[in-house]
């Protein structure tokens, strides 16, 4: 797409407004709330009827409103409320929102390049221009806000929440997907950076353990590829992806959490071959002979890689609520495929779950009996193999084996409507859900005796 300077126009507009931002060093969160509520209502009811429609796209202009331009200071509003204790945290979602999101709009468009391999309309122009400049004007906001000299921006005390943030807000900002980044990047910005403040990279660094558990997940998880690849149980591209996510999940948790992979891994290989004649008949089976791509190791495995990341990095208290998370949102995953693939292929009667309305298997959303029990096995079996290893106690085992069930369900429900108005893929799907488990779990730890 080629820079109009009406796009121009407008994401100057989107980066000066981050300038307000710089403000929350001397703002109650009260008066912080009051003027993104204002600005809120300026956008709404004030800047249409003073020239502001020329900084609407078309399909803006066709729909009679700039959802972007009011989703901006709702998300702003959102952030101030959510770390009303921490507005420096705000102040970095919305650094990386206005100067991250801005420029990545402006250099992918006015400098071309080759794609990304995840979304052929985004440039990897775009991509860098996000992690630099929103990365940069996300961590001078939190020296600023802080009340630290200019030079801490640089330090590692912020670098190192701010660049792993700018990345992860980043690949949110290219997904392919209709949903509004003014949205997107604020929501996944928000959750992220309270897990990453709370980290503490040195506990996992320190540890002596540490160099023997990459080293053996590296090895671990190669093996593991190069079997299921000569399987035919994943591809090239999936198999260096399970690597990368299994030596991961390793090196922060040991043996046991990898277990906990590789039992979905081992659950989901089969319940994909099972029935496959049916389910290809039907013409709904996994494509490539059921073997998984680069695409489905991230939706499933990157939430989960994350989650067991932060647990090396936390302290004791926070370290085993991010574990449950982390084998709920793997549970989850082993939940939703379960039940996918076996309904696919036995379900008698499978039906809408918002609904109940009849529908073929394999339609987005559906849900059958056979399918839902498939999916709580599979849950259930997962969260038992971290329970038997001791990663976690057997009570905690059924908190992961429930959110798993809650969050394959969830998906269920969610992409009666996501995928059918192309706010998210499958994988997408498949990767919010995992989080949702996660989600699930977190919050029965915090509230269940």
């Amino acid at each position: 797409m080629a820079l109009t300077a009406s796009e121009i126009q407008r994401k100057v507009v989107h980066m000066g407004v981050g300038g307000f931002a710089f403000l929350l060093r001397y703002l109650t969160w009260p008066q912080a709330a009051a003027l993104a509520g204002g600005a809120f209502l300026f956008n709404w009811l004030v800047l249409p009827r003073i020239g502001g429609r020329k900084l609407w796209r078309g399909g803006e202009q066709a729909k009679g409103y700039p959802l972007g331009i009011l989703l901006y200071p709702l998300s702003v509003l959102g952030l101030v409320l959510a770390f009303r204790e921490e507005l420096w945290m705000a102040a970095v979602v919305w650094g990386l929102l206005a100067f991250g999101d801005g420029m990545a709009s402006i250099a992918g468009q006015a400098l071309g390049g080759p794609t990304l391999p995840w979304n052929a309309k985004k440039g990897c122009a775009g991509f860098l221009a996000f992690v630099v400049c929103g990365g940069l004007g996300a961590s001078l906001l939190a020296a600023w806000t802080l009340g630290m000299p200019w030079s801490a921006a640089f330090s590692v005390f912020i670098l190192r929440i701010t660049l792993p943030l700018a990345v992860l807000c980043a690949l949110v900002e290219s997904a392919s997907t209709t949903l509004d980044d003014n949205l997107t990047v604020p929501l996944v910005g928000g959750v992220a950076i309270a897990l990453l403040a709370q980290a503490e990279p040195e506990r996992l660094l320190a540890d002596p353990e540490f160099g023997r558990r990459l080293l053996t997940g590296v090895v671990a998880n190669g093996v593991i590829a190069a079997l299921a690849f000569f399987a035919r149980s994943i591809d090239v591209a999936g198999a260096v992806s399970a690597v990368i996510i299994g030596a991961t999940i390793t090196a922060s948790l040991g043996l046991p959490g990898l277990a906990v992979m590789v039992a979905f891994f081992v659950i989901g290989s089969l319940v994909t071959k099972l029935g496959y004649r049916i389910k290809a008949a039907r013409g709904i089976a996994q494509e490539k002979g059921g073997a998984r791509g680069w695409r489905n190791a991230w939706a499933n495995g990157g939430v989960p890689a994350f989650l067991a990341l932060l647990a090396g990095f936390a302290p004791e208290g926070l370290r085993e609520i991010l574990i449950v998370a982390y084998a709920a949102s793997v549970a989850t995953a082993a939940a939703d495929t379960c039940s996918s693939e076996v309904g696919k292929a036995y379900g008698r009667r499978t039906f809408l779950i918002t609904t109940f309305r009849p529908v073929p298997p394999g339609t987005e959303g559906a849900v059958s009996l056979e399918g839902t029990l498939g999916g709580l096995a599979g849950g259930f079996v997962v969260a038992a193999v971290g329970a038997s290893l001791g990663l976690y106690a057997w009570p905690e085992a059924a908190v992961v084996g429930v959110a798993g069930l809650l969050g394959s369900l969830a998906e269920s429900v969610i992409g009666t409507v996501a995928e059918r108005r192309g706010w998210l893929d499958n994988d997408q799907l498949n990767a919010l859900n995992t989080a949702i488990g996660a989600g699930f779990a977190s919050l029965f730890v915090r509230v269940l005796p």
